[in-house]
C-alpha cells in the first residue's frame, strides 16, 4: 500500500434545525456524520456508496474543507485541510455546478484567477490544454454552459477541477444526471485521467455497478456511519455486513434478472432521532439485543486483514 494520502479520524458533522425566521428556536439536530475513520491511498479511487440521505456527500465537503467537522481530525499528506487547492470537487449536477453568466473558459480559469496562478496568457493557455485533455474543441472557450450537453457540461466540471493540478478530487455522484450512454464516457475520462496525472478519487455514488467500474476499494455508509470497507472484489464477493449484503443482492444480473431476497424491513431511520447502538439494528434480520445498546466499530474480520466490518455478527465464515 502507498502511503495515506488522506485520513480522517472519528469525524462528525452535525447541522442544527430551526424553526422558521431569523431567531428561530433550534428544534432538533441532523446527525450527518458520525464518528467516520477514513483513509485514501495516493493513486486509488475509493468508492462511498450508501442510500441518498445517509451522508455521503456531506462527508465528502467535510473532507474537502468545505465544511467545518465538529470533531475529530482530517489530515492531507500529513497536514490539516483547510480548503486544500491539492483537492477539489466535481459536482453532481452538471446544470447547476456551472455560472450560466460565465463562459466555459471562464469558469475553467476561475480556480487560477482565484489562486493567482499565472499570468493572463499562461491562464488562457492553461485551459485550452485543460480543454484538449477533457475531450472538448479549444474553439468552444467563448460558448455558454447552455450550448453544452449534459456529458459537454461536466467535462468543463472535471476541466475546472483538474485545473490547480489537485492530488485528490471527490467526484459526488458525477454521472448520476446523465443519460446511460454517456456515464460511460465519463467514467472512461476519469479513469484515463487518474492513469495520466496519478490522481485519487474519492468517488460517492449509490450505483454498484459503476463501482465495480472504477473503484479499488470501497466504503459502505448507512445513517452517517461507514459500516464496512473492503477492496472491491472481496466486497462484491463476500460483503459481510447485513446492510452490504442486502446492497449487493439487489444487483441485476445478466440472465437472471434481480437476483431474490427479502426487502429489507422497515425506512431508514430519520438523522433527526438516529437509533442507539448499531444505527442499522431497527432493519436487520440479524439484529439481537446487544446491537440495540452498543455501537459496533470497524474492526477487521481476521486478523490483519484489511476488509473491515462494523458487526460482531460477521465473523469469519
Amino acid at each position: 500500500m502507498t502511503e495515506a494520502l488522506l485520513e480522517a479520524r472519528d469525524v462528525v458533522k452535525h447541522f442544527p434545525v430551526r424553526g422558521q425566521g431569523l431567531f428561530g428556536r433550534r428544534q432538533g439536530t441532523v446527525h450527518a456524520v458520525n464518528g467516520i475513520d477514513l483513509t485514501i491511498e495516493a493513486g486509488e479511487t475509493l468508492a462511498l456508496i450508501g442510500e441518498s440521505g445517509c451522508g455521503k456527500t456531506t462527508l465528502g465537503r467535510v473532507l474537502a474543507g468545505l465544511y467545518p467537522p465538529d470533531a475529530g481530525t482530517i489530515r492531507f499528506r500529513g497536514q490539516a485541510v483547510d480548503a486544500e487547492s491539492s483537492i477539489q470537487i466535481v459536482f453532481q449536477d452538471p446544470y447547476a455546478s456551472l455560472d450560466p453568466r460565465m463562459t466555459a473558459g471562464a469558469i475553467i480559469e476561475e480556480p487560477l484567477r482565484i489562486h493567482r496562478v499565472g499570468t493572463r496568457a499562461e491562464r488562457r493557455a492553461k485551459v485550452t490544454e485543460l480543454m484538449v485533455a477533457v475531450g472538448l474543441a479549444p474553439a468552444q472557450v467563448d460558448r455558454d454552459p447552455h450550448e453544452f450537453s449534459g456529458g459537454q457540461r461536466q467535462r468543463i466540471g472535471v476541466a475546472r477541477a483538474l485545473a490547480l493540478e489537485p492530488d485528490l478530487i471527490i467526484a459526488d455522484e458525477p454521472v448520476s444526471a446523465l443519460d446511460v450512454s454517456i456515464q460511460s464516457q465519463i467514467l472512461n475520462l476519469l479513469r484515463d485521467l487518474q492513469d495520466s496525472r496519478g490522481l485519487a478519487y474519492l468517488f460517492i455514488t449509490h450505483d454498484l455497478a459503476v463501482v465495480d467500474f472504477i473503484a479499488d476499494r470501497v466504503a459502505v455508509m448507512y445513517l452517517g456511519h461507514i459500516v464496512e470497507i473492503a477492496d472491491r472484489e472481496a466486497l462484491f464477493e463476500d460483503p459481510r455486513h447485513p446492510y452490504t449484503q442486502a446492497l449487493r443482492a439487489a444487483i441485476p444480473e445478466a440472465g437472471r434478472g434481480r437476483r431474490r431476497h427479502p426487502a429489507l424491513p422497515g425506512e431508514v431511520p430519520s438523522p433527526l432521532n438516529p437509533p442507539t447502538g448499531c444505527p442499522f439494528h431497527t432493519r436487520c434480520p440479524k439484529a439481537e439485543d446487544s446491537c440495540r445498546a452498543l455501537r459496533p466499530f470497524l474492526e477487521p474480520i481476521a486478523p490483519g486483514a484489511d476488509h473491515l466490518v462494523a458487526c460482531p455478527l460477521a465473523a469469519p465464515r
